[in-house]
């Protein structure tokens, strides 16, 4: 790779699971992570080559710090690497995927530093890259983190699909950074060029945030949540977590209780209290919501009680979870990877799930009507129960019958 020169995109191809983009001076094998055939979805999108392209047109330099943030698979990181990247990322999995497309591609991965949304902010930034993520509260704080890092002199620019941009998007570029453009829609992208204004007076950080859950959901009711940016539903409970705390399994002497896909964690800590001598586990790919989990257990969990032990952990679903060791496991599965629909990840933890469980354990679910789990447990586990449901919900129960099944 040149490193005067910043790649553009030209043109891409699917090769089985791994996206080739070809650029002027390389082209570039990559992959999502973990590399799932179910998962048909490429590693990048017309966002990011809207950016490489811009960089390798114009007139800036990549000089200093090149700090990336909210890149979705690590192929901002992996084009631009000679210019020694800083990355900054929520994701677990991208940061795997950053890794793994950095070693495929015959990288230095001392070129790279990864850093994750939990981790200090760097010192100074002279070029910012902003992925524009879904979350537009995920978007402030990381703002709000940087900006006593962003100079004068500072590069910003943004990208996403145009679907992605919204005038709050830009606006909150505006009262952060500086005057905020956007360019003209190319392959459905846009690009966001910000100025910045070390004039700005800002607001302090208002994440985390916290609220009160309500009645009649079980052991958490009117307990304390605590959400950091960008963790799914941050001021208010969910109908689909409300309707599963509703029909949970307070009762039973599970050992060992895994909170996947824990989000700010309520279900975990619901179950804690329920079962104060389980083992529990908070498992998430994020890491904000992992330190939300974390922060959502400890603020309803108090000395008078002797509860099992606690563990917070980032990751990829179940992986490092040894097999047969849990009881119970109860799952909430996204559908939907950034802004597609996808099935990979909830088949990844179905699966997950049926390895980790103890003959005799069980997979609690909830989801959508319309999503058909109860087809795709009765694959994995031989069955399949219906604990609840109503007009938009149901709540499933599979059992792992044997060791063998």
């Amino acid at each position: 790779m040149d490193a005067g020169n910043p790649l553009s995109c030209a043109s891409d191809s699917l090769d089985s699971m791994t996206d080739r983009m070809t650029t002027p001076s390389a082209e570039l094998q990559l992959a999502r992570f973990p590399e799932d055939s179910r998962d048909q979805l490429r590693a990048w999108d017309a966002s990011d080559e809207y950016l490489l392209k811009h960089l390798a047109d114009g007139d800036q330099a990549l000089d200093g710090t090149v700090v990336v943030v909210g890149d979705r698979w690590g192929a901002l990181t992996t084009a631009l690497q000679a210019h020694r990247p800083v990355q900054i990322t929520d994701s677990f999995l991208t940061r795997e995927a950053t890794r793994a497309n950095l070693a495929r591609n015959g990288a230095d991965q001392d070129s790279v530093r990864l850093l994750t949304t939990q981790d200090p902010p760097v010192d100074r930034v002279d070029v910012l890259l902003v992925r524009v993520p879904k979350s537009l509260a995920l978007l402030e704080d990381q703002l709000l983190r940087l900006a006593p890092a962003v100079h004068e002199g500072t590069v910003v620019i943004g990208t996403g699909m145009v679907k992605e941009i919204h005038t709050s998007t830009l606006k909150l570029f505006e009262r952060i950074i500086g005057p905020t453009r956007t360019s003209l829609a190319e392959k459905k992208a846009r690009l966001i060029f910000c100025t910045p204004n070390p004039g700005i007076t800002r607001q302090a950080n208002p994440w985390p945030h916290s609220y009160t859950l309500p009645e009649g959901i079980g052991p958490a009711s009117g307990r304390k949540v605590v959400n950091h940016a960008g963790v799914f539903c941050a001021e208010r409970l969910d109908i689909g977590t409300r309707f599963f705390l509703q029909h949970l399994p307070y009762e039973g002497g599970a050992e060992r209780v895994v909170d996947l896909g824990c989000g700010n964690g309520v279900v975990g800590t619901a179950m804690a209290l329920a079962r104060p001598r389980a083992e529990t586990l908070f498992l998430d790919e994020s890491y904000q919501a992992v330190t939300s989990a974390e922060a959502t257990y400890w603020a309803n969990t108090d000395d008078t009680v002797e509860y099992g032990k606690a563990e917070f952990r980032v990751g990829d679903g179940l992986e490092g979870v040894p097999d047969a060791s849990v009881d119970l496991v109860l799952n909430n599965p996204p559908f939907h990877s950034h802004q597609a629909t996808s099935d990979a990840t909830a088949w990844r933890m179905f699966t997950g799930a049926r390895r980790a469980l103890r003959p005799g354990g069980e997979l609690w679910v909830v989801g959508n009507r319309h999503l058909g789990y109860h087809v795709k447990l009765r694959r994995l586990f031989g069955n399949s129960r219906l604990v609840a449901s109503d007009a938009k919900f149901v709540v499933l129960k599979a059992v792992k019958e044997s060791a063998e099944s």
